[in-house]
């Protein structure tokens, strides 16, 4: 399966509101009004990189995986199909809603929900950051990555690699706690056909919000600084310090959302040459910082 990158992302909200003044406060982004129980948050020249739709409940909805064109859709849905993997083609008004060609529904293991499509409308309208940001570094790397809660993690790991064609990246194992008795959790990070070193990464535990975190990527430091002040004047809680990955080499920090997940914001982020990468396993998260205990407290 040819899979270019993460076009979307939904999230599940109850207060719309809420995701407005965090988004374009805090992270940056340009509002612009769906219908009565949507909003839009572009990144880019596209209408949109994230869709939070009205719910009864707060959490992370879905990741829209974004593939060439409409044979690599339908080739993408006979794999699926092949693979005995359930598969709702979405409706004429469902792709319009998400403004693209065709979309398509399907879950992983665990339950985690995905959507496929092809065929992004885009009006080119110009990014206007609300705080300044000059851009955000998306086009042919997507939007960013997403780490996924995978308890069943063989089974998932298997189902990425094998039916969705990612390739693995590296990979970690990490404990919560000092106690070497604690059994390690695995996270693997996952490329598809791009060169962001990860768009995917999953993590051998279960997390109630339906997602570890997302992460967006800014073009310079400065930005990231600037967003901590942020943060900080908006009163949002930190869930790591600032630090530098030892894997991607992002520079970021963590904070919470309004749907219960956290939001990794850096910048620097490698990009790769994967005819030249050996996948690798780091014993540590990062090179200095990203001090999780703060998350914690």
């Amino acid at each position: 399966m040819d899979i270019r990158g993460l076009g979307y992302v939904t999230v599940l909200s109850r207060d719309l509101a809420q995701w407005r003044h965090y988004a374009t406060d805090v992270l940056g982004m340009m509002a612009v009004d769906g219908d009565a129980n949507t909003l839009l948050l572009k990144m880019d020249e596209r209408p949109y990189r994230l869709l939070i739709e009205r719910a009864e409940r707060d959490g992370y909805g879905a990741c829209g995986w974004e593939v060439a064109g409409a044979a690599a859709f339908e080739q993408a849905l006979a794999e699926l199909e092949q693979a005995d993997v359930p598969v709702q083609r979405g409706s004429a008004a469902e792709a319009a809603q998400r403004q693209v060609q065709a979309l398509a529904r399907f879950q992983d293991p665990d339950g985690n929900r995905h959507e496929l499509f092809w065929g992004p409308r885009q009006d080119f309208a110009r990014f206007i950051s609300p705080v300044g940001i000059n851009a955000f570094v998306t086009s042919e790397l997507g939007m960013g990555h997403a780490v996924l809660p995978a308890p069943n993690f063989d089974r998932c790991l298997d189902f990425y690699q094998k039916v969705l064609g990612f390739g693995l990246s590296d990979l970690m194992k990490v404990r919560f706690t000092p106690d070497p008795a604690e059994p390690e959790k695995r996270i693997h990070f996952l490329h598809c056909n791009n060169a962001r070193h990860h768009s995917l990464a999953l993590f051998e535990c279960p997390i109630p919000s339906g997602c570890v975190h997302l992460m967006v990527e800014v073009d310079s430091f400065d930005e990231v600084g600037r967003a901590l002040d942020r943060v900080q004047a908006h009163g949002v809680k930190l869930s790591a310090t600032l630090g530098k990955h030892t894997n991607d080499e992002m520079t970021s920090f963590y904070m919470q959302t309004p749907g219960g997940f956290d939001l990794e914001y850096g910048s620097g982020g490698k990009v790769m040459d994967w005819q030249r990468h050996t996948a690798f396993e780091s014993t540590v998260v990062s090179h200095w910082g990203h001090d999780f205990s703060v998350g914690r407290q």
